[in-house]
């Protein structure tokens, strides 16, 4: 003790340096958010470039990572630069800091966003990468989002629940456990301040000059006071308490999936859709469009005068179907006849689809069949799949005209398909099909699911992976009868990998309907049987015209 000056005759200064170990609580945290959990979680908006949607597609905000203390400010940021745009959250994290969580879920409720569990396919840059947007483009980031193999545990589920709208959907996962509190000791150093009066001390103030760590320890029970501040939360939030009470009784070594069935019951989501609610190409066509959906005119850099006379320029005539405009990597349909000389005067006939699957695929393959009149001419497709809402639609269609398909390319002769007359009309071409090297990735497998009779030689090659959508996939190939094999095979696959399926898996999950390759239904002797294909025909004699009766 240091004496101070004498005071009033019976009080005396003194000043004092004081060691004690304290125990500080931590901030509580569950277990699997740890040190080797992942990167910080990241906030960056993305625009869908799902082929046809523009110029109207829908925008999201891509969340993935581990919830750190300081995320909900990285949040705040990014709403503050939208202004006011409402744009649902796609969240991927293994979990991290509750207290961040929460706050985390009550900003999102504050803003009125919705959110789903799902991960973000970036074409192009990556938003790790240095100095890499595309903001020429009138975006940040372009790319899909997919629900195969998304996750939201831990903490995330807290997060989750400040939505307004919140969707899982069957492909991604939503895990809880118990919460693990954390424990810090703190060694601190303090100055203490007093004075003697009367004999007794009286603290005139306390002052922290160093700290020091002295250890720590966890607790794997959430307290009752954490407890009641989550059923407090869940509660604000419009949740049941059926997930707290899976977080306590889930040990916190342990995740608990939680089936999307209970998540509707305890309402933790509000349906049972997917990402796909939120950022499908599609949602941008209703009336009115989505609050994330954002038009950019493809005439942006018109002058204002331009703009005008534009828009006083008349409409044009309505016609029975909107104009179509062919771009070179867009599937293209024509009807191609058999070369080979042993098929002569009697050849098979079909119609080759090669290129990638958009939007217009439908309206271009419904537009070829009626150029043929009704004929049942099977279809040979090589594509590397593509749009696929565009896929589902053709595949109907080919369901619906009740047509064969096989996975092959066409070999054209004396035709140069880059000129303009070699596929203008629905005069059959000569060519050859060829197994070898004929390809069908991603979404085109739905078109081959479409047809009657689905044949993959053995030189084919088809791959598939998980292609979003879930739900409007799933109602399809079962409206196809296709096993649920398929369904399975293609949601093993992340979106970014390929899956290539063996002859015999197809046939086992009933994608194919026999062994055979293309020449079932183009090979040179097919029309020399009884009955004979619905694609042979004879070709007409030169001379027919002048060898015929005259007519009186």
């Amino acid at each position: 003790m240091v004496s101070g000056r004498r005071f009033n005759s019976r009080a005396w200064w003194s000043l004092g340096l004081v060691c004690l170990a304290l125990l500080a609580m931590g901030n509580a945290s569950l277990a699997a958010a740890t040190a080797d959990s992942g990167p910080t979680m990241r906030f960056v908006v993305v625009r869908s470039n799902a082929a046809g949607c523009e110029p109207n597609c829908p925008e999201w905000i891509s969340a993935e990572g581990t919830i750190e203390a300081g995320t909900p400010a990285l949040l705040k940021r990014m709403l503050k630069r939208l202004g006011g745009r409402k744009l649902p959250i796609v969240v991927d994290s293994p979990g991290g800091n509750v207290d961040a969580a929460l706050t985390l879920g009550r900003l999102i409720r504050k803003s009125g966003l919705d959110i789903a569990v799902g991960k973000t396919w970036f074409d192009g840059c990556m938003p790790d990468d240095k100095d890499c947007t595309a903001k020429g483009r009138d975006a940040d980031y372009f790319g899909e989002p997919y629900a195969s193999g998304a996750i939201c545990n831990s903490a995330c589920p807290l997060m989750f629940a400040g939505g307004v709208r919140r969707v899982v959907g069957e492909w991604a996962y939503l895990g809880v456990h118990q919460i693990t509190t954390t424990y810090i000791k703190t060694k601190l150093l303090y100055r203490t301040t007093y004075k003697v009066v009367n004999g007794k001390k009286k603290v005139i103030n306390t002052k922290v000059v160093s700290r020091k760590n002295a250890g720590s320890y966890k607790t794997y029970e959430m307290s009752k006071a954490v407890e009641k501040r989550l059923a407090a939360y869940f509660r604000e939030m419009g949740v049941g308490e059926g997930v707290l009470a899976t977080m306590k009784n889930t040990p916190a070594s342990d995740i608990h999936q939680l089936v999307l069935e209970n998540m509707l019951r305890m309402k933790l989501v509000t349906s049972m859709d997917s990402v796909d609610l939120f950022t499908a190409a599609t949602i941008c066509k209703a009336w009115p469009a989505p609050a994330n959906c954002r038009e950019i005119p493809s005439n942006k850099d018109a002058t204002p005068a331009a703009a005008l006379a534009a828009k006083a320029e008349p409409a044009p005539a309505a016609t029975a179907r909107p104009e179509i405009v062919k771009r070179d990597e867009d599937m293209r349909f024509v009807v191609v006849r058999g070369s080979n000389p042993l098929c002569n005067p009697d050849c098979p006939e079909w119609i080759s689809a090669e290129g990638t699957i958009t939007a217009y695929t439908p309206e271009r393959l419904r537009d070829m069949l009626d150029s043929i009149g009704g004929r049942r001419l099977p279809l040979v497709i090589s594509s590397p799949g593509g749009d696929v809402l565009g896929a589902l639609a053709a595949g109907r269609l080919i369901r619906e005209h009740k047509l064969d398909v096989a996975i092959a390319r066409t070999d054209f002769v004396g035709c140069d398909l880059a000129a303009l007359d070699c596929a203008a009309d629905s005069e059959a071409r000569a060519g050859l099909t060829v197994d070898a090297d004929g390809v069908c990735d991603s979404a085109c497998a739905i078109l081959l699911a479409g047809g009657v009779r689905r044949l993959v030689g053995p030189r084919a090659r088809l791959s598939v992976h998980s292609l979003g959508m879930e739900k409007e996939v799933k109602t399809y190939l079962e409206d196809m009868a296709i096993g649920s094999g398929l369904f399975a095979a293609m949601q093993s696959v992340l979106y970014s990998s390929h899956r290539q399926l063996e002859p015999d898996m197809m046939l086992m999950v009933g994608l194919t309907t026999g062994p055979q390759s293309v020449d079932a239904l183009t090979g040179a002797t097919i029309c020399g049987v009884i009955p004979k294909p619905d694609n042979c025909r004879v070709a007409p004699s030169p001379n027919a015209q002048a060898e015929a009766p005259a007519k009186l």
